[in-house]
């Protein structure tokens, strides 16, 4: 039966459309310059001119809200790319190799996972040092292990599946049973979880950006906004409150994705 888009399902896709533009197409949604500040108009509460207010240096804080999120969701998605870049040879290796391969390469992903992530991630942050694409980095070698186990589990699954033995006995190579059945099929999976994982990926940048470890200031990021408005919460709340919301719904965003690419509309 074909799917139709019903008012509530696109409802639901206002969201994800949303912040498709704000990352992509910010100018469309603020005219206002995220780094350009106002002296005169500092620490102002929200209005008709300023919808979320100024910070105490004067600038817009809608716009640095707007223009921070393609800082923080490019980074999320750097972040989930780098762990799939892993997991998915090693998660093969685990699922094809021999026994001796596997059990290594699945210690070595149970001793990750006894990790908290985001211990593990500042680990890595303090050893590379600060910045964006060093937080993306840490993140996602922090994330790879959850996907290497999925990957193996999948790729085991596969393989002792019948329909790989009927290739194999109509002649299929191993590489050719490898790209058109295991590794497809696998990915599935894998790409979903990849979803769900941006969410997380989302607050572990801004949690690590908000303790200094990600792009220096004036930079429009969201945890890095926290950190800067956090003096002023009795004084000033919008500062930090509206970056703050954006995180959540950011991260509920990509839950919506994950959830339509499990179950599809």
């Amino acid at each position: 039966m074909p799917h139709h888009f019903t008012p509530l399902k696109l409802v639901a896709a206002l969201p994800v459309i949303l912040l498709g533009l704000a990352s992509l197409w910010p100018s469309l949604l603020c005219a206002q310059n995220p780094l350009t500040g106002f002296p005169a108009e500092y620490l102002s509460p929200p209005s008709i001119n300023h919808w979320f207010g100024t910070d105490q240096f004067g600038r817009d804080v809608l716009a640095r809200v707007v223009y921070g999120s393609f800082s923080t969701l490019s980074s999320a998605i750097l972040a989930v790319g780098i762990s799939l870049l892993w997991a998915i040879p090693a998660g093969l290796l685990a699922g094809l190799g021999s026994v001796h391969v596997e059990r290594a390469i699945l210690a070595c992903a149970d001793i990750v996972l006894s990790i908290p992530e985001i211990f593990l991630s500042l680990s890595i942050i303090t050893l590379i040092g600060p910045g964006a694409a060093h937080v993306a980095l840490a993140v996602g070698a922090s994330q790879a292990a959850g996907f290497v186990r999925m990957i193996h589990t999948e790729v085991a699954r596969i393989r002792a599946s019948e329909y790989i033995e009927s290739a194999a006995g109509m002649g299929a190579t191993f590489s050719q049973i490898i790209l058109r059945h295991v590794l497809p099929n696998s990915l599935n999976p894998a790409l979903a979880l990849a979803s769900l994982r941006l969410g997380t990926a989302i607050l572990a940048i801004s949690t690590i950006c908000f303790l200094g470890y990600g792009p220096p200031p004036p930079s429009p990021e969201w945890g890095l906004m926290i950190t800067e408005g956090r003096d002023y919460l009795s004084t000033a709340w919008w500062i930090t409150t509206f970056p703050g919301l954006a995180i959540i719904f950011a991260a509920w965003t990509t839950n919506l994705v994950s959830h339509a690419i499990r179950r599809p509309l």
